[in-house]
């Protein structure tokens, strides 16, 4: 991956933006595409369209959402401790024991997570994992004026964790699901720009998407704005190369092998064969992951938006997904970027997507 590639994917997963929260990650996907797009774009629900030829008549959305998994402050008691809700889809046992960060409008502050320690839970509590109300955050203070002083109701928090290079082309981070997939539509309308081959009757925007851990929001109100005819989402997929996990069950996706192409309901078919033609003439390999009904991605709504979407979703397979330490190979990621880059290239003013 070129050095000013990995430096965006850096600072996107290590900006904050748990969903609803999405800004400091915006920030940096508006500021690495500047450069080359045509157009750039934040609308009201905080989605930002980056665009080339965004006159043309067929339309091209690529779509990876900007935000997170986190939490959220609801109460802060006479003892300044934190209560929180959780933004997204937690596993417990993950939160207990954790630094965060509260990002409050006074700047970041830090955090401990705590409950009763192992010495005074009772012996029938301690085979069971505590609820997330039973969970605290302690900022240290000894009040509540002193919290309040720091921080408010509403205000987001994060881990305290950050990208991490591993062995090989391996590297750990909290959030790159999907700040990953917004450095890879950044990096596909890049790709596409400086290849000077796009049809100039087609347009591509790619979208930084908001809200997605809670339902697709952001991509619903996208695709209803730019009324594309044809478009990518790309997510995260599970890496099935750890112990505990059935390939019987979950296929046979896994890092390193290149990403993936989805194929089902949530897919159109002339999308998936132009992928697969993409990838083929391209020398990327592929990893096909089926995908029976509905995807739980951008991409279902992006196929039920308006008159309907062609759509196609290509990922990256992970480790550890919804942890601080989500891992993935970064060749996945380059490579991931080149297909949705070629699939653009691909698409003409006349390209049919009518299944047959």
């Amino acid at each position: 991956m070129r050095a000013e590639s990995l430096e965006f994917l850096k600072a996107i997963v290590n900006a904050p933006s748990p969903s609803g929260y999405e800004v400091p990650a915006a920030d940096v996907y508006r500021s690495y595409v500047a450069p080359f797009a045509d157009r750039v774009e934040t609308d009201q629900h905080g989605n930002v369209i980056a665009s080339l030829n965004p006159d043309a008549p067929m339309k091209v959305m690529l779509a990876g959402h900007l935000d997170e998994i986190g939490l959220q402050i609801r109460y802060i008691d006479d003892k300044g401790l934190i209560w929180f809700n959780t933004i997204g889809g937690h596993d417990r046992t993950i939160p207990l024991g954790q630094r965060v960060w509260v990002h409050s409008a006074k700047g970041r502050v830090p955090g401990v997570l705590g409950r009763k320690p192992i010495h005074l839970i009772e012996a029938k509590e301690r085979d069971t994992l505590p609820a997330i109300h039973e969970m605290w955050i302690d900022l240290g203070c000894a009040s509540k004026e002193e919290a309040e002083a720091l921080v408010e109701i509403g205000d987001p928090i994060t881990y305290q964790w950050e990208f991490q290079a591993l062995a090989g082309n391996r590297a750990a981070a909290r959030g790159f699901d999907n700040k990953m997939g917004v450095m890879i539509v950044g990096e596909a309308l890049r790709l596409v720009h400086e290849s000077g081959r796009l049809d100039p009757g087609v347009g591509v925007f790619a979208v930084g998407t908001v809200q997605e851990e809670i339902g697709s929001r952001g991509a619903k109100t996208a695709a209803g704005r730019i009324g594309a005819q044809t478009g990518l989402a790309v997510d995260v997929g599970f890496s099935i190369d750890h112990p505990g996990v059935s390939k019987e069950r979950h296929g046979d996706t896994v890092m390193g092998k290149g990403p993936s192409v989805a194929r089902g309901a949530n897919i159109n078919p002339v999308v998936y064969r132009m992928l697969r033609e993409a990838a083929a003439e391209a020398g990327i390999p592929v990893q096909v992951e089926a995908e029976p009904a509905g995807t739980g991605t951008d991409a279902n709504v992006m196929q039920t938006s308006g008159p309907g979407m062609a759509t196609g979703l290509v990922g990256v397979p992970i480790r550890y997904m919804h942890t601080p330490n989500e891992l993935l190979d970064l060749k996945d990621v380059e490579q991931c970027a080149q297909l949705m880059a070629e699939y653009c290239l691909r698409v003409k003013p006349d390209t049919d997507f009518t299944p047959r």
